[in-house]
This record gives structure tokens, sequence and C-alpha cells, in this order.
């Protein structure tokens, strides 16, 4: 059985080299697309403090406290616990680290002439230092960013002395100095539970609820997914569609055969492959398969016009009619 991550022992293990401990930050935006960002040398014992510094000291101090880390899946927002859960089952997180390890290169400096800053959604530091296998080991503290909260130079000013000047800067920025994630040796550590959820869009219940349904649609039905994509996950993010899917009982669902046959009727472009496999491309496909299952499409015998009913609400018996069964 795998070891669990001793997430004080990894404390107090970065206390003792911490003043050999490199750091480099990151900002990502609403896509976990990474950028690179320098800082002042004058910044660095800030970067590493508000980072780095206030976590293990955190998890030190509150050591002798009781602090204990629990399972992230049976999170119940106790007093004096932070939680543990794999970097594999937060697929944002996965993908940002992956990125930033694999892709480096290919990551492009954050330039506001270029990119709009209003689109960060936070804000990573990879700290570096000697160990490991390779000669370095690494690990991540993140933090959601309120970009709306940012400053700009061309509306804002800035008292200096008794008077006011011209903002020096394109953008201020009052970084969260508060205890949020880290990422250790593929282990998440949340400090924070409703911002690491909002930070990497992750909801637990929402992720068991998307496997269990996924796992049922992909018995019934031959499916086929674009490279990357899995049916778990894209219904994890589409809420609304796990909602539909989850009032299902797939098991009274129309078959494959019919379910095509509907589509055609409705001339919708559900795909299939060599192997008769449905093609779901996107959430777009996603939601177009889903909506045929549940009979969401119809065509009007009025005139002729084919509609996607948005909300179903069961009429009572016409008068006149006994009640059916």
């Amino acid at each position: 059985m795998e070891e669990p991550f001793d997430v004080f022992l990894w404390a107090n293990e970065i206390d003792e080299i911490k003043n050999n401990v490199a750091a480099e930050l990151f900002l990502f935006n609403k896509n976990y697309t990474p950028y690179k960002i320098k800082y002042s040398d004058n910044l660095t014992n800030s970067v590493k403090s508000m980072f780095m510094n206030e976590a293990i000291k955190y998890i030190i101090t509150e050591a002798d406290k009781g602090l204990e880390c629990r399972e992230y899946e049976k999170a119940d927002g106790e007093d004096k616990v932070i939680y543990h859960t794999k970097l594999t089952k937060v697929g944002r997180a996965e993908t940002l680290i992956h990125l930033i390890e694999n892709e480096y290169k290919d990551i492009d400096y954050f330039s506001e002439n270029e990119y709009d800053f209003k689109k960060v959604k936070g804000i990573i530091a990879k700290f570096t230092y000697p160990g490991g296998d390779d000669g370095t080991k690494t690990f991540y503290i993140a933090k959601l960013i309120s970009a709306s909260s940012a400053l700009k130079g061309a509306s804002s000013w800035e008292i200096n002395g008794e008077s006011f000047q011209p903002f020096s800067a394109e953008i201020a920025l009052k970084m969260p100095d508060d205890n949020q994630v880290a990422i250790v040796d593929k282990t998440i550590i949340v400090f924070n539970q409703a911002k690491f959820e909002n930070l990497f869009q992750y909801d637990y219940k929402s992720q068991v609820i998307a496997e269990e349904k996924a796992k049922e649609l992909t018995e019934k039905y031959k499916l086929s997914f674009a490279e990357g994509l899995t049916l778990d996950t894209l219904l994890a993010d589409k809420k609304p569609i796990l909602k539909k899917v989850q009032a299902m009982d797939i098991s009274e669902e129309m078959p494959q055969d019919k379910l095509l046959d509907y589509a055609d009727e409705m001339q919708l472009e559900l795909m299939t492959d060599d192997d008769g496999s449905i093609i779901i491309m996107d959430d777009k496909d996603l939601t177009m398969f889903v909506n045929l299952l549940n009979e969401d499409y119809y065509v009007s015998p009025v005139n002729g016009k084919r509609y996607e009913i948005k909300s179903k609400k069961l009429l009572g018996e016409p008068d006149g009619e006994p009640p059916r069964g």
C-alpha cells in the first residue's frame, strides 16, 4: 500500500533548507494556461515569505496545537485540519503542473499589452532546491487572484507625500497573504477548501457522481472521445448536463441504434466512427448526446420546425380521459 504523504515531515525539511530555495512565478488564466512573469530582486524575500515561509510556519506551529492532515475526500469543514488529495484527481491542477514542467520553453511571458489581466485566475510559485535523483526537488504554492481588484495605471493615482502623483505602474496587485494550496510530490495540500475548489474548479461530490454516471453510459453506449478527454471529466465540467444525466435511469434509455435514428430524424450531426462509436469531440457533442438520450428534441406537427426543449413540465391528463396505468 502506498504510504500517505507526510506534510509535517515535508514542512520541517523545507524549513531547514529554506535559504537555499529558488522561486519562480507564473500567472495562469481561466483556461489554466500559464505565463512566466519576472520579479525584482527586491521582492525575493517577499515572494519566499508570502508563498513558502507562511505555509511551512503554519504547519510547524499548528502541529504542536493538534493540526491534522486528512483526506480531502472526507472533508467536513473541521477546525485545525488541512487536507490532502492526489494531483491526478484534480485535472486542471495536473494540467497546469504538466505545462510548467514539460512545456516550459513554450510558455510566454505575461504582458498586459498582449494578454488581458482580467482573465488571470491565479498565481503559482515554483520552488526548487538541491536534492532528488536529478539533483533538484520541486514543490509549488498556488493562490487565487481577484483580477477585478487590480489597479490599472491609466485610471489610478498614487499618493506620494502630500500630493497625488501619476500611477507609476501598468497594474498594481494586492497579493493574497493567506495559505491556500501547495502541490508536493504529486500530492495537493489544501489549506483553504473553498479557495482550492474555486482555484481549480474542483467539486469532489460532482466528480464522484460524474464517474458513476460515466461508467453507466460507457457500459451501455459505444463512445469515442477526442484525445485527452474523458466522459467523467466532461460531465463534471458541465453541471447542467450532469444534473440531467443524474436524473436519468440509464438502463431504461433507448439503445444506441434508436438513438442514432432519432439524431437522423432531428437532422443533428451526431457523428460515428468506423467502429460505430459515437464521437464526442467536445462539450457541444456531449450536450447533443445527452439531449438525445433525454428526448429533448421535437418536430412540431403544426409548422414542421425543429425545437430543443429546454424544460419538460408534465401536464395533467386531458379532460374526459381516464388516467393511465
